[in-house]
Order: structure tokens, then C-alpha cells, then sequence
């Protein structure tokens, strides 16, 4: 791992959202002045890092003159007047909204997708849209449009994607928090590479309506933010509750330590194992013994998204359209979906099944998994190709392998930043509960965070 460089930085770090909701209730700051903040952090992020695409500064501070107005009249609802970055391939009204495609530039939805609504509803301001790798379909969040998204711990580095700038924003800490999309991994990678936490509910817990679709069957809205707190309080407009008392005692895990064929980077696996050893200290650990269980999961996950994807994008635009708009990356991606059968598949589904049964099985005896998010940190930006051990493959591959199979079986899962040395890259613990346990997950999740914190 290579030294942690942080950016140079003029504008004042962004709060969290609690610390933030406590300030503006007691008075002793204004909407207007935290949104005026963040947007000018928002420019810097934009301007150094990429991390935004686009900027609302009109609309972000009209809307904190609303939230103004309720604070003075006693009638602010639960978010109201926090800032948050909204990824990209989610629609806002009147916010330009390209999918993070050249195809799409200058395209203003005249309506918020689901997700969007819910939070304006609870008082939320977004402040702009988020880079996205195109069309979702990435881990780097490279980008010929926007320019490549950059990591803020080391600017020769990705942030991971396809939420990569939602991330950087975040690591930055230009924001608190941000809305994403996770598919593959592309909330809990760019969260686990920068730092952050990155939070994939259930499969179908969250509304999916006006968010450009990458593969419908495993598409999943997420949250990111700087602490499992502030993705909960996210979490909670859409009754996603954490409870506040503590997990209880006979809580059980389940230790995946690494998923074939890709081993873990020899620093990622001295902080796992740091982590693995103070999270037995309070809860009963085992190593899971399962050597099939991700058999196949990631070859069945990418012949799904080729074939979703590719239905995807040839019944919006055609191939002139494509051809002359989309990045070359995306183009071959769906040269490559125009070769899959529906054979393919359906035996990329019937993989799934499979792997969702055996999923159950394993997790009959636990009540979450603890895993690595990525077994490396952050690669360099414009590296294809990555040797872990004796492994040697794809940047893409490398980054989903820990993460894609819950994709698959639509198992909630979180990203919470591993302890790792002084001056070091950060790394990602991910904990996975079974479906419909998020408010569950969350509250699991925050203890293991402060188990670290106060064990580093």
C-alpha cells in the first residue's frame, strides 16, 4: 500500500449529518450557511477530484431558504436542510442528469426518481449529481466526459465505481452522505477504496423507478456516507430503522476470509485479520466452511449483466446512436452482449438459484458474514489488470469478486472502513445479513465500527 496523500484543501469539512441537525436546532448555524459550504466544497471536488458532475447552486440554496422558514416555524422534518450528492444515473428534476455518458449530456428529467422524493420529502437538499462510470457499467468511474474521478487519499489512484464519485465527495468530505447504485459492488467498492461506508439493502427495499437501469434483476439503490450513522439516518426515509439498543451478545459470524480465485493483498489481510480477532472478543466467530459456495457466481453475474444490460441500452437507442455517443468501453461491453444466448442465460439463472440456496444453507447457523470488501486497495487510475499473489487478472474482477455474489442473491450488505496502518490506503469489512434484516445490519454494522475505532 502506498502512502496516503491528502488534498490540499480551502473549504471547511463538512459535518455529519447528526452534528449537523443538532447545530441548525440549536441555532448556532444557518441552512443557507451549511449549503453555501457544501456547495463551494462541491466546486473544489468538481474542479480537483471530478467527483461531481453537476452543481445546483441555485436550486440547493432556494431550497434552503424553504428549510429556513420551517426551522423558523417549528416545522422541520428529519433531514431538513442536509446536503447530499446524488449519483448521476439517478434522475432529478431540472438537475442535468447524463448517466455519465456524452449521449445524454444536457438532459433534464422533469421528475425525481423514487429515491429522490423520498429524501426531499424528509428535507434533504441535493446539491448536484455525482460522477458515475458510464452507465454504471464500470469500477473505476473513468470518464472521457467528466474526466476520470480521483481517489482524495492518493490522486494517482481510482476511487472505485460505479459510485466512485459519490465517494471521493465523501472521503473529502465535501458531503456527509450521498444516494448510489450498487449492482456489482458499486456502492460498497468506491466506499470500501476511499474510506467511506457504502450500505446495498435488500433486493427490492428500495424504489428503483427513475434510475437508469444497468441489469434490473440485481440493480440496487444505496447510501453512502462517512459513518454508519449518517447512511442510517439515509436509510430511515425509507423505514429502513436501526435499533438503538445494542446487538445482543449471541449474535453469531461467519468468516469468509477470501473468495477463489482471488487471494487477498498481503496488507488487506493483516487488517481483516486484525478485525476478525477484535470482533471474537465480543461475539462468537467461526470460520465458515463452505469451499463451493461461490462456485461460479461471478462468471453467472457477468453473463446476466451482458444480457440485461445489452436488452437495456439496444431497446433505448440504436446502433447509430450508440455508435456515435457511447464510450468505447460501453460499445464493446454490448458488442459482447449481442453474442449471449438465452441459453446462457438461463443457466446463469439457474447458477443463481443455486447459489442463493447454498447462500441460505451457510447462513443457517450465523447471523451475518463478515468478508473483505476488495481484496486490494485502490489500483492505479488507467491500470487494467492487477497481480495479487499468484493471481493475476482483471482490475474489474479483482474488485467484484467479494462483492457481486450478494448482488446475485440480493443479501444486504455493508462496507465500513478496516483499521489499516498510519500513511496507508484504506480497505473495506463487509458484513452481509439475510434479506429483509437491514435496520438489523445497520445497527451491527455501527458497533463493529466503534469495536475498531476503539480498538485501534
Amino acid at each position: 500500500m502506498n502512502a496516503v496523500s491528502h488534498p490540499p484543501s480551502a473549504v471547511p469539512r463538512a459535518p455529519g449529518l447528526r452534528l449537523a441537525l443538532e447545530a441548525l436546532a440549536g441555532g448556532r448555524v444557518t441552512v443557507s450557511g451549511l449549503i453555501g459550504q457544501a456547495l463551494d466544497a462541491a466546486e473544489a471536488s468538481k474542479r480537483e477530484l471530478h467527483a461531481f458532475a453537476a452543481i445546483d447552486r441555485d436550486g440547493a440554496l432556494s431550497a434552503a431558504a424553504e428549510s429556513e422558514r420551517r426551522y423558523a416555524q417549528g416545522r422541520q422534518r428529519a433531514l431538513e436542510g442536509m446536503a447530499i450528492g446524488v449519483k448521476d444515473l439517478i434522475d432529478t428534476q431540472g438537475i442535468e442528469t447524463s448517466y455519465g455518458s456524452a449521449a445524454y449530456l444536457g438532459h433534464l428529467p422533469t421528475v425525481d426518481a423514487d429515491v429522490v422524493s423520498a429524501l426531499i420529502a424528509q428535507g434533504a437538499i441535493p446539491i448536484g449529481k455525482t460522477t458515475t462510470h458510464e452507465f454504471a457499467w464500470g469500477v473505476t468511474t473513468a470518464s472521457a466526459t467528466f474526466g476520470d474521478a480521483l481517489n482524495p487519499l492518493d490522486r494517482t489512484r481510482i476511487p472505485g465505481g460505479s459510485s466512485g464519485g459519490a465517494a471521493a465527495a465523501i472521503a473529502c468530505r465535501a458531503l456527509a452522505a450521498g444516494l448510489g447504485t450498487d449492482t456489482g459492488g458499486s456502492v460498497r467498492i468506491p466506499a470500501a477504496l476511499c474510506g467511506v461506508v457504502g450500505f446495498k439493502p435488500s433486493f427490492g427495499a428500495l424504489p428503483t423507478r427513475g434510475i437508469f437501469p444497468l441489469a434490473p434483476t440485481l440493480d440496487h439503490p444505496g447510501f453512502l456516507g462517512a459513518t454508519v450513522d449518517d447512511v442510517a439516518m439515509l436509510a430511515g426515509a425509507f423505514r429502513i430503522d436501526m435499533p438503538d439498543r445494542t446487538a445482543p451478545a449471541s449474535v453469531r459470524f461467519g468468516v469468509v476470509r477470501d473468495i477463489a480465485p482471488v487471494p487477498l493483498d498481503a496488507e488487506v489481510a493483516v487488517a481483516f485479520d486484525a478485525a476478525v480477532a477484535t470482533l471474537a472478543k465480543s461475539f462468537a466467530s467461526t470460520t465458515l466452511d463452505e469451499p463451493g459456495l461461490f462456485v461460479g457466481v461471478f462468471e453467472a453475474f457477468a453473463y446476466i449483466v451482458l444480457t440485461e444490460g445489452g436488452v437495456e441500452h439496444f431497446r433505448r437507442n440504436d446502433a447509430d446512436r450508440i455508435a456515435a455517443y457511447y464510450g468505447r468501453e460501453t460499445i464493446d461491453r454490448l458488442e459482447r452482449a449481442r453474442t449471449m444466448t438465452l441459453g446462457d442465460y438461463a443457466r446463469a439463472q439457474q447458477t443463481r438459484r443455486d447459489f442463493t440456496a447454498r447462500l441460505h444453507d451457510a447462513m443457517s447457523a450465523v447471523d451475518y458474514l463478515v468478508l473483505p470488501t476488495c481484496p486490494c486497495t485502490a489500483p492505479h487510475v488507467g491500470q487494467s489488470s492487477i497481480d495479487i499473489g499468484h493471481w493475476s487478472g482483471t482490475v474489474r474482477e479483482a474488485l467484484m469478486t467479494y462483492t457481486a455474489p450478494f448482488n446475485v442473491a440480493g443479501f444486504p450488505a455493508i462496507s465500513i472502513p478496516l483499521v489499516v496502518r498510519d500513511g496507508r490506503l484504506p480497505a473495506g469489512l463487509q458484513i452481509v445479513a439475510k434479506p429483509g434484516f437491514d435496520g438489523a445490519l445497520l445497527q451491527i454494522a455501527r458497533q463493529i465500527e466503534c469495536l475498531l475505532h476503539d480498538g485501534a
